[in-house]
């Protein structure tokens, strides 16, 4: 079958990846000059299947009213997020603050992550790629009492799902991560989910690009979509600045930008774009930074070690499709990192930003867009892309070839906001 895929993040690419292992023909076409080069680019690198929790959660508006009153507050909301877009998506967020509702998210969450670091494993030990991966697990920070008591409800579903996990004492992270020695005071406990892993996704995806393009995948870039043409059943081809182009399926990969190619078939998809920012930093002591990732809960920033530099990212921002790097934003990043850390040269890092395309219950979009018969959806993973790419990317190329899926999958696509 002749396949098109719309973006070339790093769900576009393992998508593009497992469809070529299907022995299906696979074009990949992007607006940008190479692959990954949007949110994929600089984004907290940790495979957290682990750490894979719905922002909807209970106590979750409580909690957001004070951060929105705090001056480095995970969470910020500009004057662009105040469009009927936003407002309901932040009024469907707020609908998915039950327990009820985050426990059915938390399980499908749990679920495609995990699988999704499963075939990453055997995609790893397949190929050989390389992306400055390490495993060796992630522990999220608490600094106070209340976050250790707000994350029973997190411990008890990683339990009931079988993920493995561990309590730490503080001398007991300072066992795992020594190079928080000097933030000791600052430590009430942390939560270990020695799963996880972390890497550079950008270098990921380069290569698996690479790979692909030698099993036969071709690559089109500064190819701008401009739309999908449609009859009553199916997409029969997608202008671009390059004419149109058709192909047998289609697969739109382009996270937060999907819906916009999906309302004018009368498609809803609930994906909004939650900006997040990132420093990558270069090493100046090896032993004042992470071995592997941690999270700090207090700022929501995530603080991960690749070979000779550092990448903290994190924090949460609504302001529509606005790009522009804030400098308060990094204030948070910088500030999270010296408290806990100073073995790199933040004079020197490289300030990033991209939109991450969150769903209203956590979970990403995969499977079929309706009633178009020959379009695909996989988008929506919000901070979770590089998480759940690779399962996301099996996950979509069973289901195009018509094969059953090795995870439950029905519950994943669309048609879950309709019923």
């Amino acid at each position: 079958m002749k396949i098109l895929i719309l973006g070339a993040g790093v769900v576009g690419v393992t998508t593009a990846w497992y469809l070529a292992e299907e022995g299906h023909d696979v074009t990949i076409i992007d607006r940008q000059p190479g692959v990954a080069m949007e949110t994929s680019f600089g984004n907290a690198g940790q495979i957290s299947p682990g750490y894979s929790t719905p922002w909807a959660m209970p106590g979750l508006p409580l909690k957001a009213a004070r951060w929105l009153l705090q001056k480095e507050s995970p969470l910020v909301i500009r004057p662009g997020a105040l469009t009927p877009m936003g407002l309901r998506f932040m009024t469907q967020v707020l609908g998915n603050c039950t327990h009820h509702a985050y426990d059915i998210n938390k399980g499908r969450m749990l679920r495609i992550a995990e699988y999704s670091r499963d075939c990453l494993i055997k995609l790893r030990e397949k190929t050989g790629i390389q992306y400055e991966g390490r495993q060796k697990g992630l522990i999220q920070l608490f600094r106070t009492q209340a976050q250790i008591d707000h994350a029973q409800e997190d411990i008890r579903l990683l339990a009931e799902n079988g993920v493995p996990h561990d309590f730490l004492s503080t001398q007991e992270i300072l066992t795992h991560e020594p190079g928080l020695a000097g933030a000791r005071a600052r430590l009430m406990g942390g939560l270990r989910l020695p799963g996880d892993e972390s890497g550079d996704s950008f270098l990921f995806t380069k290569h698996l690009a690479e790979k692909a393009a030698a099993r036969g995948v071709k690559f089109r870039f500064r190819v701008q979509i401009d739309a999908l043409d449609a009859a009553s059943d199916a997409i029969y081809g997608v202008r671009t600045s390059e004419g149109r182009l058709t192909a047998d399926a289609y697969v739109l990969a382009m996270g937060s930008y999907a819906p916009r190619f999906l309302r004018p078939l009368n498609i809803e998809m609930p994906v909004y774009p939650v900006k997040g920012y990132s420093l990558t930093a270069p090493i100046t002591d090896p032993t004042c930074v992470p071995t592997a990732t941690v999270n700090d809960e207090t700022f929501k920033v995530a603080i991960t070690r690749f070979d000779q530099r550092v990448r903290i990212g994190g924090t949460a921002e609504l302001t529509g499709y606005r790009t522009q790097l804030s400098a308060d934003r990094r204030a948070t990043l910088e500030r999270s990192f010296s408290e806990l850390f100073g073995g790199a040269d933040l004079r020197q890092a490289t300030y990033w930003t991209g939109l991450r395309p969150c769903t209203p219950d956590g979970t990403p979009i995969i499977g079929p867009a309706g009633r178009y018969r020959n379009l695909w959806l996989n988008a929506g993973h919000g901070t979770l892309g590089w998480t759940m790419a690779c399962g996301s990317g099996q996950l979509l190329a069973h289901r195009i070839s018509g094969k059953k899926t090795e995870i439950p999958a029905l519950d994943l696509s669309i048609d879950r906001y309709s019923a």
